[in-house]
């Protein structure tokens, strides 16, 4: 379990360092010609990384579940990932670099996605259904308490410095190169040991049909495309089957779809509230980015007892009421205490929110179909990420200040909440289901 948790520990440094915090932003104010131009760029960057995420996961994880080989999946995955991220160092601070963070930025996200899909499946191999909540929890505070030390940690060795480790300094954007293969360098150690411990995956018999084993006995493009192909006609059917009959899986996928959107809301638009409602500067944004990964951390680690205790189903229905209770003072309040305050008390809950979704998945999900439908975990996901950046703008100009937009986030967990109460009540609670699968 140690080494399964240390990835979530290693890959914050993409998540936190690269799209959040560090590179992303050099993208867009350090190398890109203006501000306006790299943010549009990089929205282009980040919407067809998305597509590509809908479009193949699925079928990434289908075929990890054929032959039983996430750990393999997971390891070169994360590979592709870290060398994106080494190649980061290339990308100078001249406007003729922005394509290439751009693309190596993509690339990234997409292959990032596809190992999460693995990673996410091999959780069903380092757990039971009584200790899948602690481990999950376990592995999502790692995930934040990971960004964290690693952001603290280049925080006083490259970025404020005036001459950093190895030479860090602003000329060519050298400083943020550094951090770059720095994060890299992060992830790959920390990815090893789930590489190296992790226990292999099922690999379920009758898993390919005849147009898969016919393609995997060629090879080249055309090959890759039939087994592509392949694929996905067994992913069709799986969905059929699912409606026919394991329609909890399908509703719970598409009710988490929305309350997930409603949480990543919540962080891309904290920064946004923060500068522009509440005037914290750019130093205050990040504390409060440090707070918020704390306790989002001790959230998802406390949660994770609690889950195996009283059922993933509480711990999401509690995280989404206090979530959306704690956007009515943001939406009332200008007080930057008042921000703070709600803002560390929503982190709260997020975390649990985020990793009792996964156990819930991970406990009705069968071991041989874990790539499956995690793939079709991150697909949903991606499916509906419009819904949370369009309320939030449409309240804000429904109302006319920039605070109503947590309104609009509220609407999304509210409608995810509601989602996720009709599949519990349908299915008798959905405790007795997670229950049943053990």
């Amino acid at each position: 379990m140690a080494s399964w948790a240390l990835w979530d520990w290693g890959s914050a440094s993409f998540n936190a360092v690269i799209v959040t915090f560090v590179f992303a932003p050099y993208l867009t104010t350090g190398v890109a010609a203006t501000e306006e131009a790299g943010s549009q760029a990089l929205g282009w960057a980040t919407a067809a990384a998305g597509l590509v995420i809908a479009l193949v996961a699925p079928a990434a994880g289908t075929r990890a579940d054929a032959g039983g080989r996430h750990r393999f999946w997971l390891g070169f995955h994360t590979f592709v990932v870290v060398a994106c991220m080494a190649a980061m160092f290339f990308v100078k601070d001249t406007p003729g670099h922005l394509w290439l963070g751009l693309v190596l930025l993509a690339l990234g996200n997409v292959f990032f996605e596809f190992a999460e899909v693995s990673y996410n499946s091999i959780l069903l191999s380092v757990s039971t259904p009584s200790t899948v909540g602690r481990i999950s929890g376990i592995g999502w505070g790692m995930g934040y308490l990971g960004g964290l030390a690693l952001l603290v940690l280049l925080l006083f060795t490259v970025i404020n410095p005036e001459v950093g480790w190895f030479g860090a300094v602003d000329e060519d954007g050298l400083r943020y190169r550094i951090v770059a293969v720095l994060a890299a360098a992060w992830f790959a150690v920390f990815a090893l040991p789930v590489l190296f411990f992790a226990p292999r995956s099922p690999v379920p018999s009758g898993s390919e049909d005849s147009g898969q084993a016919a393609a995997r006995g060629q090879s080249g493009l055309f090959s890759s495309i039939r087994l592509f192909l392949a694929d996905y006609r067994r992913l069709i059917r799986r969905i059929v089957r699912m409606w026919r009959e394991d329609r909890l899986t399908l509703r719970f996928l598409i009710a988490s779809a929305v309350f997930r959107d409603g949480l990543a809301a919540i962080f891309a638009f904290a920064g946004v509230l923060a500068a522009g409602s509440y005037g914290l500067s750019a130093s205050e944004v990040i504390m409060l980015g440090v707070a918020a990964n704390v306790s989002a951390g001790i959230g998802a680690i406390a949660a994770g007892w609690i889950d195996d205790r009283v059922g993933s189903s509480a711990v999401i229905i509690t995280g989404l009421v206090c979530l959306i209770a704690g956007t009515v003072p943001i939406a009332i309040s200008d007080s930057p205490a008042v921000f703070w305050t709600t803002a560390v008390f929503m982190c709260l809950f997020v975390g649990p929110v985020q990793s009792s979704s996964r156990a819930y998945l991970a406990r009705i999900t069968p071991p041989e179909e874990a790539g499956e439908n995690f793939g079709l975990y991150a697909t949903t996901g991606r499916a509906v990420s419009f819904l949370g950046p369009v309320m939030f703008a449409t309240f804000i100009a429904l109302l006319g200040y920039q605070r109503a937009g947590a309104l609009g986030i509220a609407l999304v967990l509210i409608a995810g909440l509601l989602l996720f109460w009709t599949l519990r009540r349908s299915q008798s609670g959905s405790l007795s289901a997670e229950r049943s699968s053990s």
